[in-house]
């Protein structure tokens, strides 16, 4: 028998046509940019101001038709920086095609491996043929990606002397909010030493945490959220149908919990861990481990000795009490990491710890289970902050609310069962086929981008507006970069960053999540989204994410 490298549905989903928005698809990439009334950063406008003086305050970027005519030939650069996401290929493709209709001349280098491509000239020329194999295909492997910052003044000039080695005129910057910062301060940086190249972002990041007023979602969140769903409305089945596990379920997310709270609107679970909540409300461990389970003992009493917990993975870090230990624990380490490197075991280096650290964030240590205590002492990452993906706060929740029960039932207020299964829902979501939400969007993404750098802007985000509506009704343009920043302190300094955005507690969709978490805990009301749906009527293939209907009431 003959196996295909091509599955049935690869073969079918490359010749699926993204839409686009009505000014796009009746105009191509024609357009021209209206937009004067300068714009402003929520928080510390005369600092961005003076780190930014080129591309502070520029307007907003609206498409509208032009007329269609040649245009002289420009060659861009596309890199993929930072964590994959699906739909990425789209932007890709959006970027090609709308490059093609402008001047057929243009060309497109995919710099390979992200950032670090465009400082050591890696890089290969995309054509029709690459493109077409990737059209609405998961993942970055087309080109790769990688997580090198381009930040300093050194590698800004490497990249100018790649770009002036291709005769390239723009860098289309695909990533989150570190890239586009990152972007934004290249563009400065160009426009600063006089050198014509453009520079254009394009918001990238599962994590749903790159969006504003005018960036309403970022490309992947949508279809990862669905797959993630799709897992986790499976095993609310197996949960109903076994009827004796816990299943304690880690989303990703580190920095917000858009993930967790998008998966629990779908999905109906027993308990989801907002990690914002916790952080307003200063909860401690013990009160989060109570919650659970006293969830466990209600359910319990009506003979279900079963359900599921959703938990953000940056949970942890929003603890007050654990976030001051993590941080007490970074700092320790920097200042002792010669000596710490040298202790020759997991045990030693705990005790090492709980010697050196103060009385109260000791006392907590030591009160951890052994395998998070080690996980808490493992290397750290580039900025020297511990690595929160590594720890297993799903089997921290696990065994402390087992510790909780053993308490209750010798107390007599505990008479049920707790048997518990973890789970970690992280990789399986980043490369999947896009949604065709997804895949339209990150079309519309890439066209947008090159309409932008074929306009001659720089210091720009691609944007599309209107999501919560068909594609027709899209409102295509692009945001400047400096309206999204603002200063954060990073090692002792304040430096420009993007910033995230977090779960808003006021806002509709955790509302709507909080209206009905109390029966959801109490009752089995699980839904079971099942698979991403690519053919079919259009409420089942393209609705958008139900924050992002929520949150455009």
């Amino acid at each position: 028998m003959q196996f295909a490298d091509v599955s049935p549905l690869q073969r079918r989903r490359a010749e699926y046509q993204p839409k686009l928005p009505g000014v796009l698809r009746e105009n191509g990439p024609f357009v021209q940019i209206s937009g004067t009334q300068p714009t402003q950063p929520k928080s510390d406008g005369e600092a961005l101001k003076k780190l930014f003086p080129n591309t502070f305050g520029a307007p907003l970027a609206d498409f509208t038709a032009a007329e269609k005519k040649s245009a002289p030939p420009i060659n861009v650069a596309l890199i993929f920086s930072g964590g994959q996401a699906p739909g990425g290929h789209n932007v890709a493709a959006g970027l090609y095609d709308a490059m093609q209709a402008l001047n057929p001349e243009n060309q497109l280098f995919g710099f390979l491996g992200g950032p670090s491509g465009l400082i050591d000239n890696k890089y290969q020329l995309l054509d029709r043929d690459t493109i077409d194999a990737c059209r609405n295909t998961g993942g970055f492997d087309m080109i790769g990606s990688g997580r090198t910052k381009l930040e300093t003044p050194e590698q800004f000039e490497q990249v100018a002397a790649t770009c002036r080695k291709h005769g390239i005129n723009a860098i289309v910057v695909v990533g989150g909010d570190d890239s586009n910062t990152n972007a934004c301060m290249l563009a400065e940086y160009f426009l600063t030493h006089q050198i014509d190249i453009q520079v254009v972002g394009c918001p990238k990041t599962i994590d749903g945490d790159l969006k504003n007023e005018h960036i309403q979602t970022s490309f992947g969140f949508d279809t990862a959220t669905k797959i993630y769903s799709e897992l986790v409305g499976n095993i609310l089945r197996d949960a109903k149908s076994a009827r004796k596990y816990w299943h304690f379920i880690k989303l990703m997310g580190r920095s917000a919990s858009h993930i967790a709270l998008e998966c629990a609107l779908r999905t109906h679970p027993n308990i989801c861990l907002i990690s914002e909540e916790a952080a307003a409300q200063k909860r401690t461990l013990r009160d989060i481990v109570d919650e659970i389970a006293e969830a466990v003992r209600r359910r319990s009493e009506k003979g279900m000795n079963y359900g599921v917990v959703l938990v953000p993975e940056g949970l942890i870090e929003f603890i007050p009490e654990i976030k001051s230990l993590i941080e007490q624990l970074n700092d320790l380490l920097a200042q002792h990491e010669q000596e710490f490197s040298e202790l020759s075991n997991a045990q030693k280096r705990i005790d090492f710890i709980i010697e050196k650290l103060a009385e109260e964030p000791a006392r907590l240590f030591a009160s951890l289970p052994d395998n998070i205590k080690a996980q808490l002492t493992m290397d750290r990452d580039p900025h020297g902050n511990v690595q929160v993906s590594r720890i297993e706060t799903e089997k921290l929740l696990i065994e402390m609310v087992e510790q909780r029960l053993k308490q209750l039932k010798a107390e007599g207020k505990f008479s049920g069962s707790f048997s518990a299964q973890n789970h970690f829902f992280g990789y399986e979501g980043r490369c999947a086929a896009p949604s065709n939400f997804d895949a339209d969007y990150c079309y519309s993404l890439g066209y947008s981008a090159a309409c932008l750098a074929a306009n001659g802007k720089t210091g720009y985000i691609a944007a599309v507006g209107g999501l919560e509506q068909e594609a027709e009704k899209w409102r295509p343009g692009g945001i400047p970069l400096t309206m999204m920043m603002n200063l954060e302190r990073r090692k002792g300094k304040e430096v420009p960053v993007i910033q995230k955005a977090l779960v808003e507690l006021d806002g509709e969709p955790f509302k709507a999540f909080a209206a009905h978490r109390s029966q959801w805990r109490d009752e089995d009301h699980y839904c079971y989204p099942g698979p991403i749906q690519y053919f079919g009527p259009p409420e089942v293939t393209d609705e958008p994410a139900i924050t992002l209907k929520l949150e455009l009431l």
